[in-house]
């Protein structure tokens, strides 16, 4: 996914102003006009229930403000001018003490790019902060609306072949990044396939998520997932290949890791 998010300094001035849609969740400030029945808007509020849903979190007070450009060159221009130092993507999530702020432009991939940064504005409306890897994770997860929900295709393929020659997970390492900066695509994809694994893989892999974001709502700092997870479920490791391993049915077919 190329976008981004994490950007602690407030919005100024050159944005879109044109057109205002606004409900007691999400408000578009727009240099296009769209209706309130527009499938976009349609999708993204029935994208907050599926994340509150699946994930038990509170309906949100603060709601994320979606600023839509017209074209990418004025969304370039703004974005370089306003914070030259972020790397040029689609899109990006920036939240502040005043205001869960998505940047983006009107292009061929707006579904995926508003719900993916859409998913950081949730998150970060109902939570006092988000681990980047999971905060990545949940996004790219939810991003995709084709279904099966969650499954992102080409992820799951490369995985597939990677699984096939060696790879291992390491979640700690994905826990110990700090900054958008350090996440590439392999970054994304393998917190993407966590998320995927705590959220489908058995009931007690999608408790361990649910009740450490049940703490993000009152704390910053529960401590990493990691610790949890191999507590409830001690060869998670190994059950996380099984499970990344078994998503395709594609010409890579990977073989069971068997528990030892």
């Amino acid at each position: 996914m190329n976008s981004g998010c994490r950007v602690a300094q407030p919005p100024i001035g050159g944005l879109p102003a044109k057109f205002t849609l606004e409900n007691e969740h999400l408000v578009i400030q727009s240099d296009i006009k769209l209706s309130r029945n527009h499938e976009l808007i349609r999708d993204l509020d029935q994208l907050r229930e599926q994340i509150l849903s699946t994930l038990d979190l509170p309906v949100q007070k603060q709601p994320v403000v979606v600023y839509l450009f017209a074209d990418e060159t004025r969304y370039a221009n703004y974005l370089q001018a306003r914070y030259p130092r972020l790397p040029p993507r689609r899109a990006y999530f920036v939240g502040t003490s005043r205001e869960l702020a998505v940047y983006t432009y009107w292009g061929d991939r707006i579904q995926e790019d508003l719900r993916h940064e859409f998913t950081h504005g949730v998150l970060h409306a109902t939570l006092k902060d988000v681990p980047l890897w999971l905060d990545e994770g949940l996004a790219e997860y939810f991003e995709v609306a084709s279904q099966p929900q969650g499954m992102n295709r080409e992820y799951a393929m490369n995985l597939a072949a990677e699984i096939a020659t060696g790879w291992k997970p390491n979640l700690d390492r994905l826990e110990s990044l700090e900054s958008v900066d350090q996440m590439y695509k392999p970054e994304y994809q393998e917190s993407w396939a966590w998320v995927h694994f705590l959220l489908q893989h058995n009931e007690d892999s999608h408790a361990v998520l649910t009740n450490y974001l049940r703490e993000l709502r009152t704390t910053s700092q529960p401590g990493p997932l990691s610790t949890r997870l191999r507590e409830v479920i001690p060869v998670a490791d190994r059950r996380f290949l099984n499970h990344a391993g078994s998503l395709t049915d594609g010409v890579v077919r990977v073989g069971r890791i068997e528990e030892k």
